[in-house]
């Protein structure tokens, strides 16, 4: 018997050993099978002639082919290497089909995006477009085809996983991709809902609530366009309403994130402000920091393009870079391009006509029928009027016993993005890059632009509703009685613009665009003025600038918002010895936010509980913890709540007696250093920003599951991060989670007009999206510590830092 036992002993030993040989082997050869050759040739089929791709040292690839049908088609092929998954997850958002690989949780994700139905105005969209857009669109998608033809039994690992056989790509995918991107960087119905909130909670006070704590732009902010001369807008009206609002994002609430802003700063600087004479222009997008990042570097040159920069995956074309004459980037405009409007149906079970005016109209209406992994198909009728699709049935809670509300946004007309963008590409001088833009129509961008001649300008870019007069965009308006229909869309001659302005340089930070004397509406909502002035203040202290001032200011970290509001804070009397630390730290603190300052993190945790302290017994927790998906507001109107003597938020309403601003900084003051050291422990030593303060770069969708071997696979190691929400070197973190940093800096370029081979650039994660790849996450650290790599725009520079040749040969 125990020669039986230590037999049975052996042979298991002996199995374990070979197991544990064998797994690594298996899962090393498993994470790289979907990995495709960068070097090489490789025959597909759908080319007319051999494309080269040169990568460089970082993977990125530069394409040159011999015609312009071919070069897009491997820009395609290219995405589909690198970022096939990212694509397919973007098109499940914009299609609705979560619910089709991850079960019913995904089903409130779905149905607002069928509401909205991006896929179907991306249908739309594809039968307005020209010959040329149709043909490029429709190469594009055939390298992406021709990637999966030949990989369809190496996928990314994430398809096996999931268990997921994703369908062809097709133009359209492409028009909705653009679709979703405007829809991330929306946010005026969000913005009207809360508004509603507040004056359905807070009742006769509302609306004093809410000019308040959605205030209008500063009256002393900077402005990007200087006075036209014209008749002023209208300043925000606040009505009455009796809905509840949606508040944040379903997208965001089912990938367990927050729905954290989406901003941008962009700049540039005239060769007479320069040491070289010619041009700077900086662009850095703020958006959502995931693995792999939004942006895909990349170079294209064939026939007329010769254009490198960012692109988005999915989408063919160069988003933001520079080609041989000119340079441009883009910034959010957050103007307001969508309304909701009340409409009175004839029956409240089975509607068929909505009323408008003096009749009823027919309700068109669209039967989506919406898989469910593990379960029965759902059927969503979606009812749409002359504004656009009624949005209770997707919001069946925030909606309750409602109105009918209809969703009027622009970005369901048109298509005009995608041949704007390959004009852009090509654009040579001002005129033509005005010209190229005249189509755009969403999302609304803010575009800076500079020339090898010297020119630098600004233009405003996107379809703007014009309202009646006395709408102004804030609150929801009667549908019924057709007096608050949109007039037209502001004509592109009229949209803001620059060019060759008198200082010398343009500031684009989401700020306000023009003066309040320009005749049409744009929004109420704009951003906080504190990253265009931080940007204006640091391009103005020198005489001449170089693209090292460039990459200094993209660095920035100061906090203009603390040096208002640390007085406040300083101005508390300790009530104990940590207390008494902590306060000396902030008073030390260069009001920078560096990964080692300990006075940020104490100055930036008694800040955030400072609102919340300040007005969360009056919103209640929901309302508050929706009210943190608009950070940017937070940032100007804490300063004026404390100024504001009469506030009666001070006052406590959970406590008998009634508190005083200087009880609140205590309050507050007390409750911050009660959470850092639960936190973080008692040795205020310990208290680093970068410590607290770190950007986990959390993988679309598994890696956000919250299991261990996952996490493993598909997230890196967690950053530190500088900067914080309102520098200009920017980390926007989690409306829960206030220190993971889940938006920020997603790219940073610099162009340099006097030599547009000394230009530079860095993407926040890497070029690839495949686990394990060595372009995964290389980029990382050089985001982190704001260095770059050399854009290459010479083939011969290129070439001699290259990492591989893959040549596509036509079949």
């Amino acid at each position: 018997m125990k020669r039986f036992i230590l037999r049975v002993f052996k042979i298991l030993l002996a199995l374990l050993i070979v197991l544990l040989l064998v797994l690594p082997v298996w899962g090393y050869w498993f994470a790289r099978r979907p990995w495709s050759p960068t070097a090489g040739r490789i025959v597909v089929h759908g080319l007319a002639a051999p494309v080269e791709m040169i990568r460089d040292r970082l993977g990125i690839p530069h394409l040159y082919a011999r015609n312009e049908t071919d070069l897009f088609f491997a820009q395609g092929y290219a995405h589909a290497q690198d970022r096939l998954w990212q694509m397919h997850f973007n098109r499940m958002i914009a299609d609705g089909t979560f619910a089709a690989s991850f079960g019913r949780r995904a089903l409130p994700a779905d149905r607002i995006i069928r509401t909205l139905g991006l896929r179907r105005a991306a249908e739309r969209a594809w039968g307005t477009l020209d010959p040329e857009t149709r043909g490029f669109l429709t190469a594009y998608s055939a390298g992406v085809n021709a990637y999966l033809a030949t990989h369809r039994d190496r996928l990314p690992i994430e398809f096996s996983l999931l268990r997921i056989d994703p369908a062809a790509w097709s133009p359209v995918d492409s028009l909705c991709a653009i679709k979703l991107m405007s829809l991330n960087l929306s946010e005026n119905m969000d913005r009207e809902m809360m508004r509603l909130r507040f004056l359905k909670l807070l009742g006769k006070d509302g609306p004093d609530a809410a000019q308040r704590l959605l205030p209008p732009y500063p009256a002393d902010g900077p402005v990007i366009v200087p006075s036209s001369g014209a008749v002023a807008a209208k300043s925000a009206r606040l009505g009455s309403g009796g809905i509840g609002g949606i508040g944040g994002s379903v997208l965001a609430r089912w990938l367990e994130q927050s729905d954290p802003v989406r901003g941008s700063n962009a700049w540039v600087v005239a060769g007479s402000h320069t040491r070289s004479g010619k041009p700077l222009l900086a662009n850095d997008t703020h958006l959502g920091l995931a693995m792999p990042s939004v942006w895909y570097e990349n170079g294209l040159h064939g026939g007329r393009f010769d254009v490198v920069g960012f692109s988005l995956p999915g989408v063919p074309a160069v988003v933001l870079g520079h080609n041989g004459r000119i340079a441009w980037g883009i910034t959010n405009l957050f103007t307001d391009t969508q309304d909701l409007f009340s409409e009175v149906l004839d029956d409240a079970k089975n509607p068929t006509r909505y009323r408008f005016q003096d009749g009823w109209r027919d309700l068109a209406q669209v039967r989506e029928t919406i898989a469910v992994k593990g379960g029965r198909p759902e059927t969503l009728v979606v009812r749409l009027t002359g504004h656009g699709p009624i949005l209770n049935d997707a919001f069946p809670e925030e909606l309750a016993g409602q109105p009918p509300m209809a969703l009027a946004w622009t970005a369901l007309q048109g298509a005009g993005v995608a041949p704007a963008l390959f004009r852009l590409n090509l654009a040579s001088d001002w005129p033509r890059f005005r010209d190229a833009l005249r189509p755009w129509d969403s999302p609304s961008l803010g575009f800076v632009y500079a020339d090898v001649s010297g020119n630098i300008g600004f233009q405003a870019a996107g379809r703007q509703p014009i309202r009646v007069p006395g709408d102004d965009g804030t609150v929801p308006v009667v549908g019924a009685d057709g007096r608050s229909e949109w007039q037209g869309i502001i004509p592109f001659d009229a949209l803001p613009r620059s060019f060759n302005p008198e200082s010398g340089f343009l500031v684009s930070a989401n700020n306000k665009v023009a003066a309040d004397d320009y005749p049409y509406l744009l929004t109420h909502d704009w951003a906080d003025p504190g990253r265009a002035r931080r940007i204006g203040d640091l391009l103005a202290a020198k005489p001449r600038l170089d693209r090292a001032d460039m990459e200094r200011i993209q660095a920035d970290t100061y906090s203009l918002d603390a040096a208002a509001l640390r007085p406040y804070l300083l101005s508390v009397k300790p009530g104990n010895d940590l207390e008494k630390q902590a306060l000396a730290e902030v008073a030390r603190w260069d009001l920078r936010y560096a990964p080692d300052r300990i006075g940020a993190t104490v100055y930036h945790v008694w800040q955030w509980l400072l609102l919340q302290d300040m007005v969360g017994d009056e919103l209640g927790e929901k309302l508050m913890r929706d009210f943190r998906h608009f950070p940017f507001q937070q940032r100007f109107i804490t300063p004026e709540l404390l100024a504001w003597n009469a506030n009666p938020w001070f006052d406590d309403r959970k406590t008998p007696q009634v508190e005083t601003r200087q009880d609140l900084l205590q309050h507050s003051l007390t409750h911050a250093v009660a959470w850092l050291v639960e936190h973080q422990g008692k040795d205020p030593a310990r208290w680093t920003w970068g410590r607290l303060h770190r950007a986990p770069f959390g993988h679309l969708p598994l890696g956000q599951a919250g299991v261990a071997p996952l996490d493993w696979i598909f997230n890196p190691q967690p950053v530190p991060a500088a900067g914080g929400p309102f520098t200009v070197n920017a980390a926007t973190p989690s409306s829960t989670q206030p220190f993971r940093v889940l938006a920020g800096t997603s790219q940073r370029f610099i162009a340099d007009l006097a030599d547009l081979g000394r230009s530079l650039a860095v993407n926040s994660t890497g070029q690839s999206g495949q686990a394990f790849h060595a372009h995964r996450d290389d980029q990382i650290a050089l985001w982190q510590r704001v260095a770059y790599h050399p854009v290459f725009f010479d083939r011969k520079r290129l070439e001699a830092a290259s990492e591989g040749v893959l040549t596509l040969t036509p079949r």
